[in-house]
């Protein structure tokens, strides 16, 4: 077996459910292209930081000096059980944050794998990559054989779905790569992610305006939402599911079977008022090692106000 494959083996064997690799050459021009058109329109709302690190961003080589490869990892996070329902008035959660906080988990794993293939020789070197680095990593997933980003700008894998989180290994190592999943594997006419957002994030013309989303409105938006789009999103607490549910790869896909990958199946819904009881020190407890606490406190209360007044309007 090459080394590739060996390293392959050691990352499912970890619990990721994908692995792929790809070279560290930079991002397509036209991703960065299209990327930069969708800041200048101001699609990326409040999130500053998406204009940071710009060229860090689509060029792996920025991260890493004399980089050579990307490891790109996928985690399934389909949950496997049925929700545990709350008495009402009730807020929804996101799948993924029905887990332990996902950074921590991959990124341990990721080391893990390191680690592994350090012992083929210690001078290599690495950078451990999750979501909170400047990295293009769904185009990079998608150039490692990971899957495809569909019409929802999510990465959809055809055998797993959408509801994959990410991770990468940037290193100087040389491997081989894989192909890229092929066209015929696309959305092609199929618009049903952009028929199910509540409230028009995905654009008829492909685009996604970060504006309207309700992950962004519920989790990184520090403004006031507005009346209408505090209607659209309903008794969502929380992040929003529907353009990843309503995807037809979504339907046939396998649950997550990760033992590993802590689960709380009451987190499905929270009780709005025990939500706007909740103190600092019982939303730690309760939430400390949850993807909610990205959020805080504060923006949760203010989450379930709104969702308490959808209900009534």
């Amino acid at each position: 077996m090459s080394l590739s494959s060996d390293i392959k083996g050691k990352g499912l064997a970890l619990g990721f459910d994908l692995v792929g690799i790809t070279d560290a050459s930079s991002i397509s021009s036209e991703d960065i292209k299209g990327f930069s058109e969708w800041l200048d329109k101001g699609f990326a709302a409040e999130m500053g930081y998406m204009h940071n690190n710009f060229e860090k961003r689509f060029h792996p080589a920025r991260l890493l000096e004399n980089a050579q490869s990307v490891i790109v990892t996928g985690l399934n996070y389909k949950p496997a059980q049925s929700p545990t329902h709350t008495p009402p008035p009730a807020g929804r959660i996101a799948n993924y944050a029905q887990y332990e906080d996902y950074h921590s988990f991959i990124k341990n794993n990721l080391y893990k794998l390191a680690e592994f293939i350090s012992e083929t020789n210690e001078n290599i070197r690495f950078k451990i990559c999750v979501d909170t680095v400047p990295l293009a990593e769904r185009s990079l997933a998608e150039r490692a054989g990971l899957g495809f980003i569909g019409k929802n700008h999510m990465l959809i894998n055809p055998a797993l779905g959408p509801q994959v989180l990410l991770g990468e290994i940037i290193t100087d190592l040389k491997l081989a790569t894989d192909k890229a999943v092929g066209a015929e594997n696309k959305c092609k006419n199929c618009n049903k992610c952009i028929a199910a957002c509540p409230s028009g994030a995905l654009r008829e013309d492909g685009q996604f305006d970060a504006n309207k989303c309700i992950s962004y409105l519920t989790i990184e938006s520090k403004g006031k939402i507005s009346e209408d789009l505090a209607f659209k999103r309903g008794d969502r607490l929380f992040g929003c599911d529907e353009c990843v549910l309503a995807c037809p790869y979504q339907q046939s896909s396998p649950a997550c079977e990760n033992k590993q990958f802590k689960f709380y199946s009451n987190r499905a819904e929270v009780n709005l008022h025990k939500v706007l009881e909740m103190t600092e020190e019982a939303f730690e407890r309760e939430f400390g090692e949850s993807p909610l606490k990205r959020a805080g406190l504060e923006k949760l209360k203010e989450n379930a106000k709104t969702c308490l007044e959808s209900m009534v309007s």
